[in-house]
């Protein structure tokens, strides 16, 4: 895939709004920028927020969630972004949901609307989702932020719900959880790349736009 002068959108929570990094130009979509020769990237990362929606909505902004944002991102993009799941895993009402479910009020569910919409939206535009990468809470004994009667789920249950559904709609996915090379599930590692054990710093924005960059080269 040629990359060099691409409308870009990211769609995304902390990671992609560049929590984590010293400056807002240490972010892998400014990284991609620059590398790739995009004509522009848009970020529309939020934190906190997921791709599912709450059962019982509040003022927070977490959660206005992917579905919600997605139709007002700008409609001329070439390449379509999809970086998000681990807040879904972390906290929120949503359950996870079967594969059959089409509301967004599970993740399933969510996952087929926001995938609808996108395609819908940009039909001739590239779509490329990513998974989760490891964090150092990512099984649901180490994870207590769900909130009481939410069955809790591993978040590896996210990443392989994204692939599925993606899988659906033959959309590609970069898996992260999988290959991006680094395991923030070890604290060792973390105190060198995610130090919070979640947000990557410079050096993992580092190392995730280059294994983006690799995977669009590649499609």
């Amino acid at each position: 895939m040629e990359l060099k002068g691409l409308k870009v959108n990211f769609l995304g929570d902390s990671i992609t709004q560049g929590i984590g990094t010293q400056s807002p130009e240490n972010c892998f979509v400014r990284r991609l920028e620059r590398e790739c020769g995009f004509a522009v990237a848009r970020n529309y990362g939020k934190s906190g927020t997921r791709i599912a929606r709450q059962l019982t909505m509040s003022d927070s902004p977490f959660d206005v969630d992917f579905n919600m944002r997605a139709p007002q991102m700008d409609d001329d993009a070439d390449l379509v972004i999809v970086f998000g799941g681990t807040n879904d895993f972390g906290h929120g009402q949503a359950p996870l949901g079967i594969f059959e479910d089409r509301n967004v009020h599970t993740f399933y569910g969510a996952m087929h609307t926001l995938c609808q919409t996108l395609i819908r939206k940009y039909p001739r535009a590239k779509l490329v989702f990513l998974t989760p990468l490891h964090r150092i809470s990512e099984s649901p004994e180490t994870n207590s932020q769900k909130p009481e009667g939410i069955y809790p789920r591993p978040l590896v249950s996210y990443v392989r719900a994204i692939r599925e559904i993606c899988e659906y709609y033959s959309i590609p996915v970069l898996d992260l959880y999988k290959e991006s090379g680094m395991p923030g599930n070890v604290r060792e590692f973390c105190d060198i790349y995610i130090p919070d054990g979640l947000h990557p710093n410079d050096a993992g924005h580092e190392i995730i736009a280059h294994k983006i960059k690799k995977f669009l080269e590649n499609l």
